[in-house]
């Protein structure tokens, strides 16, 4: 085992993370991040030309304000932000290195943590820590449609812009923001453009100044719509489509499913963590973040399993405080008052 050990590990850079590290730098302990992109990856995933929902002060972490000329934030505007802020706090982030697995190393008075990590190039590294924060954010596994041709290469889970599908005939699978959203960037950038959804209508949570937009589109017939449709196979040219009128073939240079994500688990099922099946929630304790391993906890959306819409950065952000709390407002050995093992503090470079 690497000779340091590190008071937290983080695994995951976006916004939740980071504000983890600030708040574990802030104590006085000795953090890591690991992220297996760029910071705020998510973020970085967003369309291009997108603009937040909520307000700059909402999305600002670590008691820096978020100021920008508007009072919606641009994804250019966040991105800007949260580099600013790993730079502010030092914040000691491994980009580009994927935790590949974790386990516990058990030892007389705590339990320490071995994180085996892989770089972009292929090198392999071990670190060593005493609590782990998984903070692995929304984009973890794209749901699939689980039909074949869905690995071909002109299907993809993202967004980013429309001008690659100028003057293409484009299919976009879902009835959420982001299926609607990608729909009308599409439009505009000149992309013949088919929404397919299973549901007779758009979903209920469709921002409310973005569905008159759409709802016009179809009407007029700039944007044709297929309700009630199933993706039954995707080919190289066509998605075959099943819907109330039987099996239909749409032209399709590009196909966008649009259709959401699976939090990513695989660290927390490989230390123990029980994940509820109907919610997919990880077990844990709300107050503290901490999960039934002790030493393990969670941030952002990951605590809401399979909704996500119950976590965003405004109210994941402050996390990171209750897990640092945890970790430091009771340095006794011993038992806690919740009577659960309390994880006894140590110095950095602690052997």
């Amino acid at each position: 085992m690497a000779a340091r050990v590190y008071d937290l590990a983080i695994v995951g850079a976006g916004p939740c993370g980071l504000a983890a590290g600030i708040a574990a730098k802030r104590a006085g302990l000795d953090a890591v991040l690991f992220d297996r992109a760029c910071v705020v990856s998510g973020i970085a995933g967003y369309p291009t030309y997108m603009s937040f929902f909520s307000t700059a002060e909402r999305l600002s972490i670590g008691d820096i304000p978020f100021v920008v000329p508007s009072e919606n934030p641009t994804r250019r505007d966040a991105l800007a932000y949260y580099r600013a802020l790993v730079k502010h706090f030092d914040l000691d982030v491994r980009q580009y290195e994927r935790v590949e697995s974790v386990e516990r190393v058990e030892r007389p008075i705590d339990a320490r943590f071995l994180l085996r990590t892989r770089t972009q190039v292929g090198q392999s590294h071990e670190t060593a820590a005493r609590a782990i924060v998984v903070a692995t954010g929304y984009f973890g596994r794209p749901n699939r449609l689980g039909v074949p041709g869905e690995d071909l290469p002109h299907v993809t889970h993202r967004f980013r812009e429309g001008h690659d599908d100028f003057d293409r005939d484009v299919v976009v699978v879902g009835g959420g923001n982001s299926a609607v959203e990608a729909a009308l960037e599409l439009y505009r950038a000149g992309a013949r453009v088919t929404l397919v959804h299973f549901g007779p209508s758009f979903d209920r949570n469709i921002k409310p100044w973005v569905l008159p937009d759409l709802t016009n589109r179809i009407a007029e017939g700039s944007i044709k719509a297929r309700w009630e449709a199933r993706v039954a196979r995707i080919e190289p040219e066509y998605v075959v489509i099943v819907g109330p009128f039987g099996e239909d073939r749409i032209r399709a240079d590009r196909v966008y499913t649009m259709i959401g994500y699976m939090p990513e688990t695989g660290l927390l099922e490989q230390l123990g963590v029980p994940l509820d099946p109907a919610t997919g929630i990880p077990a844990h304790d709300p107050a503290t973040m901490e999960t039934t391993v002790p030493g393990v906890f969670i941030a952002g959306v990951i605590a809401s399993g399979y909704d996500a819409n119950k976590t965003f950065i405004e109210n994941g952000r402050g996390h990171g405080e209750l897990i640092v709390r945890r970790l430091v407002g009771d340095e006794r050995e011993g038992e806690g008052a919740d009577g659960r093992a309390t994880i006894p503090r140590f110095t950095t470079n602690d052997p």
